[in-house]
C-alpha cells in the first residue's frame, strides 16, 4: 500500500444540507488526513476546468450551472491507497445504486445532486488539485 493524496468536492447540496463535517469525519475515521480544505463557490470558468472531460455530453451545461449555483467545499485527503478507498467510501455515482453507507448512499439526491465528487485516478487527481490548489502536491 502507498501513500496517496486525492481530491474531493462537497458539492452544493452537501454543503447546504449539512453534511460537509459528517463527511470528512468519515474520512477521518478511516485514517485519512485532510491536507487542504477550502469553502468556496465555484465561477463557470472554474467549474468547466474541473468537468471539461465532460464538456461534450448533453449535461454538462447543467451541471456547470449546477456546481456554480451554491459554495462547495474543496478537500485534499492524503492517506494508503487514497484514490481507490475513497471511491469505495463514495459510492456509486447514482445514489439509487449507492449502499447504505456510503456518501452518495446517505446524502445523495440523484445523479448529479450526488453530494460528493471524488476523483478517479492518480491523474484526475493531480490534475484537479492543481485546479484548486496551485501547487499543492499530489504523489
Amino acid at each position: 500500500m502507498t501513500q496517496e493524496r486525492t481530491f474531493l468536492i462537497v458539492k452544493p447540496e452537501g454543503v447546504e444540507q449539512g453534511h460537509v463535517g459528517d463527511i470528512i469525519e468519515r474520512f477521518e475515521k478511516h485514517g485519512f488526513r485532510v491536507v487542504a480544505l477550502k469553502l468556496e463557490q465555484l465561477s463557470k470558468e472554474l467549474a468547466k476546468m474541473q468537468y471539461k472531460e465532460h464538456r461534450e455530453k448533453a449535461f454538462f451545461d447543467e451541471l456547470i450551472s449546477y456546481m456554480s449555483s451554491a459554495p462547495t467545499v474543496e478537500i485534499v485527503i492524503e492517506g494508503e491507497d487514497a484514490i481507490t478507498a475513497v471511491r469505495s467510501l463514495v459510492g456509486e455515482k447514482d445514489p439509487k445504486e449507492a449502499q447504505p453507507g456510503t456518501i452518495r448512499g446517505d446524502y445523495g439526491l440523484d445523479v448529479m445532486r450526488n453530494a460528493i465528487h471524488a476523483s478517479d485516478s492518480k491523474a484526475s487527481a493531480k490534475r484537479e488539485v492543481a485546479i484548486h490548489f496551485g501547487n499543492l502536491t499530489v504523489n
